[in-house]
C-alpha cells in the first residue's frame, strides 16, 4: 500500500526543484537546509510515514519503498532537473532514488553524513544504544552545545523522538542501518553526487563516507571540519557554501 505523503513546500514555483529528505531525527534536522533553497528554489521537504505520528501502512518498511514513493511524486509532478539532498537516512534515501530514476528526472545527488552501504572496518555506530549523553558525544563535533537533557524535554515531545526512533528502527532494519545491496548498484549511477562528511563525526566516520563517495560512478567527497553527522546545523556556512557549489554545477537550467 502506498501512504499519502505528508509534505511541506516553500520558496518560488518556478526554478530548479530541491527535494530535501530527512534522517532519523524528523524533518526538524533538514530544515535548516530547505530554507536555505527554498531562497531561490522551489524545496519540497516531506516527513517520512512513520515520523511525527504521520500514518505508515504496515507492509512499508524498507528504505526502498520510501524511494519508490518519492520517485513516484517526482514523475507526478512532471518535475526534472531536481536536486536531491539527503542527511544520513535520508542520504540513504537519496541514493536509492538515484539507482532507481531511469528517466533521468534527477541531475544532482547530495549525501550528508549517509548511512545505508557495508564498509569493512567501519561499521555504523548503534545509535539505538546511545542515551542523550551519547547521542551528543558520537553525532556532534560541539556535544555540550548539541546535548539535550531528557528530563527538560517536554513529555508530548519525547513521545514523538520515541515514536520516530521506532520508525527509524524499522526502515534501517536496525542498528546496522544498511542493505548489502546497495553498494555494489551505485557504481551504475553516474548522476553527478556530492557526499558531504562532518569531519568529527562518530556515527559514521568520514573513512565510512570516504567508502561511500568511491561507491558512485561519479562523484566528489568533500569533509566539513569542525562538524559532526548534520554539519548544516554545526557549520551551516561551511555546508551550504559547499551545496551552492554543487548546485550551480550540476543545474541544468
Amino acid at each position: 500500500m502506498t501512504p499519502e505523503l505528508t509534505l511541506t513546500e516553500s520558496g518560488p514555483a518556478v526554478g530548479r526543484p530541491v527535494l530535501v529528505l530527512h534522517g532519523g531525527g524528523g524533518p526538524a534536522t533538514v530544515a535548516p537546509i530547505a530554507e536555505h533553497f527554498a531562497a531561490t528554489a522551489h524545496t519540497l521537504l516531506p516527513t517520512h510515514p512513520g515520523w511525527n505520528g504521520t500514518p505508515r501502512p504496515g507492509d512499508f518498511t524498507h528504505v526502498g519503498d520510501l524511494a519508490a514513493s518519492y520517485l513516484r511524486l517526482l514523475r507526478e509532478r512532471h518535475l526534472s532537473d531536481v536536486l536531491v539532498v539527503g542527511s544520513s537516512l535520508g542520504g540513504w534515501i537519496a541514493a536509492e532514488l538515484a539507482t532507481a530514476d531511469k528517466q533521468g528526472l534527477i541531475s544532482g545527488v547530495v549525501l550528508v553524513n549517509s548511512v545505508g552501504i557495508e564498509v569493512d572496518g567501519e561499521p555504523i555506530r548503534d545509535f539505538f544504544s546511545l542515551d542523550a549523553r551519547g547521542v551528543a558525544a558520537y553525532a556532534y563535533h560541539d556535544s555540550e552545545r548539541f546535548y539535550v537533557d531528557p528530563a527538560t524535554v517536554p513529555a508530548e515531545r519525547l513521545a514523538v523522538i520515541r515514536s520516530n526512533m521506532a520508525a527509524l528502527r524499522v526502515f534501517s532494519g536496525g542498528p546496522a542501518m544498511s542493505d548489502p545491496t546497495l553498494r555494489p548498484r551505485l557504481a551504475a549511477v553516474t548522476t553527478p553526487t556530492l557526499v558531504l562528511w562532518g569531519e568529527s563525526d562518530r556515527i559514521a566516520t568520514p573513512a565510512y563516507g570516504k567508502e561511500y563517495a568511491a561507491s558512485f560512478g561519479n562523484a566528489r567527497f568533500e569533509v566539513v571540519p569542525e562538524a559532526g553527522h548534520l554539519p548544516h546545523l554545526e557549520q551551516p556556512a561551511r555546508t551550504f557554501s559547499l551545496l551552492d557549489g554543487f548546485a550551480a554545477q550540476t543545474g541544468r537550467r
